[in-house]
């Protein structure tokens, strides 16, 4: 079988389309991605078996509204024509389309014409990412248009999937029959994501937070609250590994506080390499705001900390209650300086409580893993062809 990935992103860093790809290729499927390129990288190589076509180079900055939706255009054009000459040379059973944005899935016309079936997997809903991301009203025209682009994209698809189980009783109100979508949410791959033993170093004892850093991720509510506490836990570092809009402002708050020799913001890394990183990390934080948006992402990040035995910081979000309880982990007033800065000296001081936590999480992520689910994604795509 042949399938296509597709997707706005850059694969190294996404789990979510990596563990797919490479799950089709592992039971012997040809699998093509297309997606992004960042400087440096080549137009095209093949990784675990995966075909890598990077069609358009990004960097994640756009601080505008114009900014963000040009390149998104761009892509979609380029994406369009490019799967179409793939699937005229040699064509596609099942093209994998990844949202945001959802409209991408209009690039598959020409295979779905042809006989392609088409999967929508929508990571973000878009109408509330995008006000979330640029500050736009649930009430404007612009957020009421998205949601009209938003059901002409889930009509198009064969099949949905949606990334946690909020989102999936949004959309069935709003979108989507319950019979043509599924829930996957982000599992970790364990045999990328499993606990190993830590490397010691010279630096104590480390906080981290890798992901994006947009203004719902809630990392200057964090730097704030470690400044709050700096003081009493000299032997710990706060490292985040990340990119996006926000970053600038980041180093601001950073600077601001005087912690450059405390507060380090690095690179985005693949995911090989950001999970050896965790792994030799002592405590986890994900601390996003509780609102429209972040309030119900779900992260791929929370899991995928359990995995490697490392206990987390975690936002009482709306979509981090629906999972997890106080045993798991320890949660913290969303958007609250003085509440998460009280947690962090609780965990950062108390080696007990972060074992404890480490050891209930690593019994509880064992029922929610890939390895475990990755029957569910096989059978829809099986299911599509017969």
């Amino acid at each position: 079988m042949r399938v296509c990935m597709l997707a706005y992103t850059f694969y190294e860093t996404d789990n979510r389309v990596m563990r797919y790809a490479e799950t089709l290729v592992k039971r012997g499927d040809q699998v093509d991605t297309i997606s992004l390129r960042k400087k440096g990288q080549s137009l095209y190589n093949s990784t675990n078996g995966v075909n890598l076509y990077r069609i358009q180079k990004r960097s994640v900055n756009e601080k505008s509204k114009l900014a963000y939706l040009a390149k998104i255009l761009l892509f979609w054009i380029s994406s369009f024509l490019f799967v179409t000459i793939m699937h005229l040379k040699n064509p596609y059973d099942v093209i994998h389309v990844h949202s945001v944005p959802d409209f991408e899935v209009f690039a598959a016309l020409i295979p779905k014409i042809l006989g392609a079936k088409v999967i929508l997997d929508i990571h973000d809903i878009v109408p509330e990412f995008y006000a979330s991301k640029f500050s736009t009203s649930d009430k404007s025209f612009l957020f009421r248009g998205l949601l009209a682009v938003e059901r002409l994209s889930i009509a198009f698809a064969n099949h949905v999937i949606i990334s946690n189980h909020i989102w999936e009783k949004k959309l069935t109100a709003r979108s989507v029959s319950p019979k043509k979508c599924t829930t996957i949410i982000n599992y970790p791959d364990t045999s990328i994501f499993h606990r190993r033993k830590r490397n010691q170093t010279e630096n104590g004892n480390i906080l981290i937070y890798p992901g994006t850093l947009n203004w719902h991720q809630g990392l200057d509510v964090a730097i704030n609250a470690f400044a709050l506490i700096e003081k009493r836990i000299p032997n710990w570092q706060f490292h985040i590994y990340g990119a996006g809009p926000y970053k600038e402002a980041l180093k601001h708050i950073v600077n601001g506080h005087k912690l450059e020799i405390r507060v380090f913001l690095k690179e985005f890394l693949p995911i090989r390499q950001i999970a050896n990183v965790m792994a030799n990390s002592h405590l986890g934080i994900i601390p996003k705001r509780n609102d429209p948006f972040g309030g119900e992402a779900f992260s791929t990040k929370t899991l995928e900390f359990m995995s490697l035995g490392i206990p987390i910081l975690l936002s009482r979000t709306k979509i981090d209650q629906y999972y997890f309880t106080d045993n798991l982990v320890i949660f913290f007033d969303p958007g609250s300086v003085e509440d998460l800065a009280k947690a962090m000296l609780s965990a950062m001081r108390d080696e007990g409580l972060r074992n404890r936590l480490a050891k209930n999480a690593l019994e509880f992520v064992q029922h929610h893993t890939w390895d475990t689910k990755k029957h569910i994604y096989l059978n829809i795509i099986d299911a599509l062809l017969k």
